[in-house]
Order: structure tokens, then C-alpha cells, then sequence
């Protein structure tokens, strides 16, 4: 296992998160993948797997030269920038701060932003904290400890590809299918460990609610920390929800309150802290057993 890199990497971006001073790693990842479909799109499942598998393939096989040749601590460093906890609470907190939050939401959901009320603004930045914490910190994390560079850097190649490709539309259905399964798969461990995780640091434990609200989301996963926050702060995620101009009746998740305040968020936000205590205990531990 990784630990000692994971623990580089997850320190380094509670500390400091992004480096924006060069160009982000997914930036490229995103590129290539814009590139294939211009150049090979066919709306065919075939070449939606050819798709994941050239990305995987390459980004993979690039992060495995680099992983020989670099010592752990530039390795960590590396890794750091696949992790996103630092940044996801920034985007949450400029949102809840900005003006015309919005169009600021906008660039954070898919959901159709233009028309939401406060509560629902509110509401959708603690569906996109959870279903993040989950697929942006601790599904990397959980590779980056078992396969090291490697495993982070195809994890977030997998990622990548589902969030540009793995709709259920008319252009997507087939050419992303491969993409969006794998992802599935890749998410189904980390997404019960994000919601076990809420509760350790909640001191509550409403597993069996959290798996029967899961699953009634359209995800095999990310319904499990949408509905673990749900619970643990008492109130209702999900419902009714806009998307490309289409009202979809997404079920609850949570029996708890639906009118949600701006300090119900802020409330939420204040675990980011301890998780990410819990997190790097629980690595030094794992680094000092060893």
C-alpha cells in the first residue's frame, strides 16, 4: 500500500489545495477526451469503450514512467492534485457568498440553476458537497492507497470521462455507457465508505435508513452520501429537480426538514474539518503500524 504518499498528498491539499499556478492534470485528461470524440465519435458502444480504454491506457501508462522515476514526496505532490476537498468547500462557500448564486451554482451542478429558490440553492450545494466528498476526496484517496499514482490518476481518468460523457442522452446513451459502468464500479466501495465515514465523525450511525433512502437515487452510489448527510442533519435532499428544462421527481432522501436555511449549510461545511482529522489520524496510524 501507498500510505506514505497518501498522506503527502492528503496533507498538502488540506493545506494548500490547488496549485494555480500550473495547468491542472484533468485539464488534460479533459482535453483528450474532447479530442476522440471530435476526431471518433460514433454513436456506438464499441467506440465509447475504445474511448475508455485509450484514456485509461494513456494517462495510466504516463503516471507509471512517472511513478519510476520520482521519490515519494514528488510522487505525493503529484497526487495532491487529484484530490479536491480543499477546493470543493471553497466552491461551496463563494456560492453561499456570491451575489447572484445562481449563476455561480451553474458552474458546480448539473441542474437547471436560473429558477431555484434559496432553499434550493441551499439544498443543492450539500448534494453537491456529499456526492463530491465521495467521488473528488475519498474515491481517489482509496486508489491512491492501494495503487498509488497509478490508481489515483485512473481513477480520476474514469471520473472524468463519466462527468463528460456518461449521460443518459440521445448522443451519450451508447458512447458513454462503458465510461459511466466503470465509474459505477469504481465509486461502489468509496461511496459507502464516504457515508460510514459521515457517521464516525457524526457519532450517529443510521445505516439501515441510509441504505434504503440510497436506494431509490438513480446512482448505485451517490445516493449513500447524499442520504447519510441527509440524515445525519435531519433534513430532505433529492425531490423534485430541474434538468435541460425537464422537471424530474427525484424521490427524498432524509424524512427531516425541506426548507433549507444558509446556515444549515455553513453547519454541513464545518465537518470538512473533521473529516479531514479523522482522515490523517487514521493514515499516520496506518503509517506508524506498519
Amino acid at each position: 500500500m501507498y500510505i506514505k504518499i497518501a498522506l503527502i498528498a492528503y496533507v498538502l491539499d488540506t493545506a494548500f489545495g490547488e496549485f494555480k499556478f500550473i495547468r491542472h492534470p484533468v485539464i488534460f485528461i479533459g482535453d483528450f477526451i474532447i479530442w476522440f470524440e471530435k476526431y471518433f465519435y460514433q454513436d456506438s458502444r464499441l467506440r465509447g469503450f475504445l474511448l475508455l480504454f485509450g484514456t485509461v491506457f494513456i494517462f495510466g501508462f504516463i503516471s507509471y514512467i512517472v511513478h519510476l522515476y520520482v521519490s515519494f514526496w514528488i510522487e505525493g505532490i503529484f497526487s495532491s492534485m487529484f484530490l479536491a476537498h480543499h477546493m470543493l468547500q471553497q466552491s461551496v462557500k463563494e456560492v453561499l457568498a456570491d451575489t447572484n448564486p445562481n449563476k455561480s451554482l451553474s458552474y458546480l451542478v448539473s441542474r437547471d440553476t436560473q429558477n431555484l429558490s434559496k432553499s434550493d440553492i441551499n439544498k443543492a450545494l450539500i448534494e453537491t458537497y456529499a456526492e463530491n466528498l465521495s467521488d473528488g476526496v475519498i474515491a481517489p484517496l482509496f486508489y491512491l492507497i492501494f495503487f498509488g499514482l497509478v490508481g489515483i490518476v485512473v481513477y480520476k481518468s474514469v471520473n472524468t470521462l463519466d462527468s463528460m460523457v456518461g449521460y443518459k442522452t440521445k448522443r451519450y446513451n451508447n458512447f458513454g455507457f462503458a465510461s459511466a459502468k466503470c465509474d459505477d464500479i469504481l465509486n461502489f466501495i468509496p461511496a459507502r465508505i464516504t457515508a460510514f465515514l459521515l457517521m464516525v465523525v457524526k457519532r450517529r450511525f443510521p445505516i439501515k435508513l441510509t441504505r434504503t433512502y440510497a436506494k431509490g437515487h438513480s446512482s448505485p452510489n451517490a445516493g449513500y452520501p447524499i442520504s447519510a448527510m441527509a440524515l445525519l442533519y435531519e433534513i430532505s435532499l433529492g425531490g423534485p429537480t430541474p434538468y435541460h428544462g425537464v422537471m424530474v421527481d427525484k424521490p427524498f432522501f432524509g424524512n427531516g426538514v425541506k426548507n433549507i436555511s444558509k446556515e444549515k449549510v455553513e453547519e454541513v461545511l464545518k465537518i470538512a474539518y473533521r473529516i479531514d482529522t479523522l482522515v490523517i489520524i487514521l493514515l499516520l496510524s496506518a503509517l506508524l503500524s506498519m
